[in-house]
């Protein structure tokens, strides 16, 4: 059997790029099936995972931004919409006084419920998903998705104020119970978590104050600066650590988690961690933020990952590509390719 091929990436924030004249998702997408300009290579891929922050807004996405996502999502000859999965990041979010999440379930419409502006057809799905757009998850050969979004929405403290990306990660409390109660039930597979923020103190700048301290989101003193890198509210709950003593209470429950959010070039550390760590219960961490040049500009490099799955295989091979030649040249970048043990052999 061929291996399965996921690439990993987010935080295009398309409308920030796009401002600056560059198309942030529709040349990774062109790059990934021809090449680039500045040498990059192509590669081949079976479906890409999008973490989310499609939106570059600091104000409340809107339908224009909206109409630009789904338009660049639709450069690609090789994969229909239906190959890109995704989930919600901060900067996709609903303001303080509308629809809950309205921007990212009508042009982003991971279920496939709003077909019309979404062009997202469920029945077209290469592996079918079950849920809905909050959280939802798919399954491929042994392999468990479980896909959780940000909910950085409502309004001050927890979502996001009239303006600003209000940087700290949320869940509602459902999601969490939904997500520990797939965990539980796939001990026989490998069980792979996303969502757009990291857990505390897993990857670079994913303490406290440390996305403060980089430079690498913008303050806003409403919400929660101290937990501006990780997922900090469950259920409207500060810093609960409900996910990290889960984890530590069942060791090996899950492999891998995916994530982005915060940017920044892949040799970066900070607090001792690189974008790539094994913490909480044996878990592996991999953000693969971000697909942006110009989003948050002192800290942006523009890059994705690529995980390849081999049959028979417990070991994951996690390759970093650049998108431009900002720091390093177009395309596979070695210093930061890595090898990711799993609990077991990926089989289809």
């Amino acid at each position: 059997m061929s291996d399965f091929k996921l690439w990993l990436g987010g935080d295009s924030h398309v409308g920030t790029d796009l401002r600056n004249g560059r198309k942030s998702l529709a040349e990774a997408i062109l790059l990934a099936e021809k090449g680039g300009d500045e040498g990059g290579p192509p590669f081949e891929w079976d479906i890409m995972f999008d973490v989310g922050d499609l939106s570059g807004s600091q104000t409340p996405p809107d339908d224009e931004e909206g109409e630009e996502v789904v338009a660049q999502y639709g450069v690609s000859n090789k994969h229909p919409r239906e190959h890109f999965y995704n989930i919600l990041g901060n900067h996709d979010a609903s303001g303080p006084n509308e629809p809950t999440q309205w921007w990212f379930q009508k042009w982003v419409d991971p279920i496939g419920e709003n077909t019309a502006f979404s062009g997202v057809d469920a029945s077209k799905r290469p592996y079918p998903v079950e849920g809905n757009w909050a959280r939802y998850k798919f399954e491929v050969g042994n392999m468990v998705f479980l896909c959780m979004g940000d909910r950085n929405d409502g309004g001050p403290p927890v979502g996001r104020g009239e303006r600003g990306g209000y940087p700290a990660g949320a869940v509602s409390l459902e999601t969490f119970e939904w997500w520990k109660e797939h965990v539980l039930a796939n001990k026989d597979k490998i069980v792979i978590t996303t969502h757009h923020h990291m857990l505390k103190e897993t990857t670079v700048g994913s303490g406290d104050w440390e996305g403060m301290e980089g430079e690498y989101h913008g303050r806003f003193e409403e919400g929660a600066p101290i937990g501006a890198s990780y997922l900090y509210w469950v259920d409207g709950e500060r810093d609960t650590g409900k996910f990290e003593s889960f984890l530590e209470s069942n060791p090996g429950a899950v492999d891998l988690w995916f994530g982005g959010h915060t940017h920044t070039h892949p040799n970066d550390t900070r607090g001792g961690r690189s974008h790539i760590e094994k913490k909480w219960g044996g878990a592996t961490f991999i953000n693969c933020a971000s697909m942006s040049k110009y989003h948050a500009g002192k800290t942006t490099i523009a890059m994705s990952r690529y995980l390849t799955f081999t049959p028979g295989s417990a070991d994951l091979r996690v390759q970093c590509y650049m998108h431009t030649s900002d720091y390093a040249p177009q395309g596979w970048y070695a210093p930061a390719e890595r090898v990711v043990n799993m609990s077991r052999p990926f089989e289809w």
